[in-house]
């Protein structure tokens, strides 16, 4: 767990770093994000990333690492570049608690760790998601303000057909009310030539009548008397 913090992080952070430089003085970048690795990379001996390792396989096979440090340090020593004096002791001594801090409570540690380091993250999500639940609230409050907009409009559609309806009904009122008040006039005016006729048929009709008792004489009424008494007679014999 201690080899989080050994010197091999060094280099991935400092292209996390410069990775993160680009990213945010870059106005347009295809590079994508850099994600923080979940798990460190793996290690040997503790310390040594496995990548090196591997760098030698294929050149040098499995043994290579090995060789190349055995005689890098022996090098190194022989030549006095690395002086094996008192503090050589105190690392080495250091180095053990170390290794034995690692191997007793490395694990409740790390735990420990990462229990804090899912706490900043949580917060972190929160945030986020928080930011991303209002922006979803904003949206849909617009779509439902559009939605309204549409309503509205519909609702004036409404509107205006009731007002087309209300002048239709006015229009086919009035047009009742003047066919209703030329019927009154035109009955009016045929009753009244009715009426008319009448009188002048009563009229005519007595004048005629007067015109022809002013023609009959005194002697025609007479003469007109005794033919009638004449033909009653005569219908009484026959009877």
């Amino acid at each position: 767990m201690l080899s989080r913090l050994s010197i091999r992080n060094i280099p991935s952070q400092v292209k996390v770093i410069a990775s993160c430089g680009v990213q945010t003085t870059a106005t347009v970048s295809n590079v994508p994000r850099v994600k923080r690795p979940i798990h460190p990379p793996p290690v040997r001996l503790g310390f040594i990333p496995d990548e090196w390792f591997k760098f030698f396989y294929p050149k040098t096979g499995v043994s290579g690492p090995y060789v190349f440090l055995a005689t890098l340090t022996t090098y190194l020593v022989s030549k006095e570049w690395y002086v094996l004096e008192h503090e050589f002791c105190n690392g080495l001594s250091i180095l053990s608690l170390i290794l034995f801090v690692e191997y007793k409570y490395g694990a409740k540690i790390g735990e420990y760790l990462d229990k804090e380091i899912d706490k900043v993250e949580d917060e972190y999500n929160q945030s986020k998601n928080a930011a991303i639940q209002n922006a979803q609230d904003i949206i849909d409050d617009i779509n439902k303000e559009k939605w309204r907009t549409e309503g509205q409009l519909m609702i004036f559609d409404i509107r205006k057909q009731n007002v087309f309806i209300q002048l239709e009904a006015i229009y086919r009122e009035r047009l009742a009310n003047v066919y209703s008040e030329v019927k009154k006039r035109l009955d009016y005016h045929a009753q009244i030539n009715t009426i008319e006729r009448r009188i002048a048929q009563k009229h005519m009709v007595q004048w005629i009548t007067n015109s022809v008792l002013k023609a009959i004489t005194p002697e025609q009424e007479k003469a007109n008397l005794l033919q009638c008494i004449k033909e009653l007679e005569d219908l009484s014999a026959k009877a």
